[in-house]
């Protein structure tokens, strides 16, 4: 990789030199543990792309100048027809020509689908591949400023043929070799460990970020490339950037910025809801109750952090005896043909221990306190019978006027039937509609042991965050009950 350089101070050379940006927003995001395609995530209360795409404005960023934007989304319909809709939203507001495009298995096949459609739109508009300015963008870094990407943009137009956005690196960075498992004597358990070989310098380090920066013809050139060498090789080149490097192109650095997070863990999502409530002005100010006290000072000029709770939730339901022949419901879906689950609202343990899960958290009681059989018979008649999804949606009601918000539900459920995999991402879709809030969901057996092995019933653990929107919700434990 190049030397880091001051970002060039030419403009766009003449009416001849152009720029489009693709997103590439076909991520499942598994690893955030959401539910649903990582660019649909919520992110202070709109997904990953939304923010992306408003960065990259005119509003935002005026100099940026996009005449055309490539999205290349997920392949499942849904999650593609609302993310398409944000890019029509963009192109109605912008009067930037959006193109939408399926993405692939790996991110590579993403980007190469994105830069044919560059290839596409520049050939019927006569667009020159060595003057078109290609910025690839990953919507998973969605708080990256407009000016990351003027800069970048600016770099390759004054030359350079593949630019990348990088800060300096402040963690030691050690370079280690795998150890093999060793036994801990002192501890009588197994550790797997790993060696330290040596320290690397991180004076010449960098922490790449993106939107990187090329010119169409080196793109051509580069996916070429990938599609002339060995599949195990081309799969180590894991961007455009190694592709340059590896064709010996110089990639120059300009400097990133600390906003261009790349959201990958529920770590990084809330460091990253951190920073929109900074830039709003929000900081928790905007969603307390008038009444609420300020959060305490921990010492001159930082504020305390409220600290996320988590909750754990369990529900037990048998199989009804095949003489009460009963519909079944499980996490928010009908089963047909599946003989159903016995105990009041619609036996579906999926729902409830998602309902216990976020009471628990909350300090707020339990099922049996909101939802037992003698309250929905009395003091919430209107909830008579309700299904396990409008239980849920209650839940989440009761826990937000306690003062909190739902970080994320998490459900596993064991049981012999029904085969849930099939229908997990409807499952979610709904449960997530309930709720307000990302539910994922899983499923295992227990291998024929026990009453979930013999089909007997269904067992199912919820775990859920919440998040205090200010400091009076710390105390509800004491003031429920």
């Amino acid at each position: 990789m190049g030397p880091q350089v001051a970002p060039a101070e030419t403009k766009r050379p003449d009416a001849e030199q152009h720029r489009a940006l693709v997103v590439v927003a076909a991520g499942s995001g598994q690893r955030l543990g959401q539910g649903m395609p990582k660019a649909l995530v919520d992110l202070g209360g709109r997904p990953l792309l939304a923010h992306a795409l408003e960065a990259m404005s005119p509003q935002a960023a005026p100099g940026l100048e996009l005449e055309l934007l490539v999205l290349v989304l997920p392949g499942e319909p849904e999650a593609r027809e609302k993310l398409a809709a944000l890019g029509a939203d963009h192109a109605r507001r912008t009067g930037v020509e959006v193109v939408v495009c399926e993405g692939g298995s790996s991110r590579p096949v993403s980007v190469a689908r994105g830069m044919d459609a560059v290839t596409d739109h520049a050939r019927r508009h006569g667009w020159d591949a060595e003057r078109l300015t290609v910025l690839v963008h990953d919507a998973a870094r969605p708080l990256t400023p407009g000016d990351v990407a003027h800069r970048v943009a600016r770099q390759v137009e004054a030359g350079s043929e593949a630019v990348v956005p990088a800060l300096p690196v402040t963690d030691t960075i050690k370079r280690v070799l795998p150890v093999e498992e060793t036994e801990s004597r002192a501890a009588g358990v197994e550790l797997q460990a790993e060696q330290v070989r040596e320290t690397v310098p991180r004076a010449e380090l960098r922490a790449v970020q993106t939107p990187q920066g090329f010119t169409l013809a080196f793109l051509q050139r580069a996916f070429a490339h990938l599609g002339d060498i060995a599949d195990a090789e081309a799969e180590a080149l894991t961007d455009e950037a190694m592709i340059a490097e590896a064709l010996g192109v110089d990639v120059v650095v300009v400097p990133g910025d600390a906003r261009a997070l790349k959201i990958t863990t529920p770590a990084d999502l809330l460091a990253a809801e951190a920073l929109v409530a900074e830039a709003s002005g929000a900081a928790h100010d905007d969603l307390a109750p008038v009444s609420a006290p300020a959060p305490a000072e921990t010492g001159p000029g930082v504020p305390m952090v409220l600290t996320p709770r988590v909750g754990i939730g369990h529900d037990v339901h048998a199989v009804a005896p095949a003489s009460e022949p009963r519909e079944m419901w499980l996490a928010g879906l009908h089963w047909p043909g599946e003989q159903g689950l016995t105990g009041h609202s619609d036996g579906d343990a999926v729902a409830h221990a998602a309902c216990d899960a976020l009471f628990s958290a909350a300090g707020v009681g339990d099922l049996g306190v909101h939802f037992g059989a003698d309250t929905l018979g009395t003091d919430r008649p209107e909830l008579e019978g309700a299904s396990g999804a409008r239980l849920l949606q209650e839940a989440a009601r009761i826990v937000r006027d306690a003062g909190f918000e739902i970080g994320s539900i998490s459900v596993q459920f064991v049981a012999k039937r029904p085969k849930f995999g099939p229908r997990r991402v409807e499952a979610q879709r709904v449960l997530t509609e309930a709720a307000g809030a990302p539910v994922a969901l899983s499923a295992t057996t227990s291998d024929g042991l026990g009453f979930t092995g013999r089909g007997e019933g269904v067992l199912a653990t919820a775990t859920a965050v919440l998040i205090p929107r200010h400091e009076g919700a710390r105390t509800l434990t004491a003031q429920v009950g």
